[in-house]
Order: structure tokens, then C-alpha cells, then sequence
């Protein structure tokens, strides 16, 4: 896929997470480091209810902007959704798990993006 359409789901899923309040969003290019997505999502939920609807909401609006999860682990337990688009993974921690398994930290390779950075070049 091209840089555009993975942007566009990441600037989706950012959406999806901002409108049902999750913490801490965080985006993350990996193009230059890693072969396995474009771009990292990463937020938070403060329990187990708000993480899974954060990832039903993450996967409903992208399946109705054309995508379908690959792979989705975690959805049981809560505590860390990893929804594989190909393009984009969308992780989706409580609070605890998100400071346990530091993403941000093993990921400081990965390029920090800016909603609005992702927003460039939106046609409305």
C-alpha cells in the first residue's frame, strides 16, 4: 500500500481512539526501521471496559473506511490489544501494561508523528 493509504488509517485509528478518550495517543513511524507496518499506534484506557471499546471502535471505523484487521490478540483479557492492519498496529494498553511494556522506549528508533502531521494533505 501506499504511504498515503497507511496515513490515512493512521490518521483514522488516531481518530477512533481521540473520540472514545484514550490517554496518551501516541503515532510512531517505523518505515525506516522496520519492515513489519509504517506506522505504531499506541494508547491507553484506564480499565478493561475502555480498552475494548477502544479497539471496537478503532476496528468499526476502519472497516468502514475499507480496511480489515488482520490479527487481533488481547481482546479477552484487556490489557493489551495489538490490532495488525498490515500497514498500521494499533496497541491499545491499560495503564499498568503500557509502563510495563514501554513501546515507546523499545521503539526510539521510530519517527514520534503528530496528528497534525498526519492530517497534512487531508482533503476535507
Amino acid at each position: 500500500m501506499s504511504d498515503m493509504t497507511s496515513k490515512k488509517m493512521a490518521r483514522i485509528a488516531y481518530d477512533a481512539l481521540e473520540e472514545k478518550k484514550a490517554e496518551d495517543i501516541r503515532v510512531l513511524s517505523i518505515e525506516k526501521v522496520s519492515v513489519i507496518a509504517d506506522y505504531f499506534l499506541i494508547a491507553s484506557g484506564t480499565n478493561r471496559n475502555q480498552v475494548q471499546a477502544l479497539a471496537e471502535n478503532v476496528e468499526e471505523a476502519l472497516y468502514k473506511a475499507g480496511f480489515e484487521v488482520r490479527q487481533k490478540e488481547g481482546v479477552q483479557s484487556a490489557n493489551w490489544i495489538l490490532m495488525d492492519y498490515g500497514d498500521i498496529i494499533v496497541h491499545i494498553f491499560d495503564r499498568e501494561n503500557r509502563l510495563f511494556y514501554d513501546l515507546e522506549r523499545i521503539w526510539v528508533d521510530g519517527e514520534a508523528i503528530s496528528i497534525d502531521a498526519l492530517r497534512e494533505g487531508e482533503k476535507e
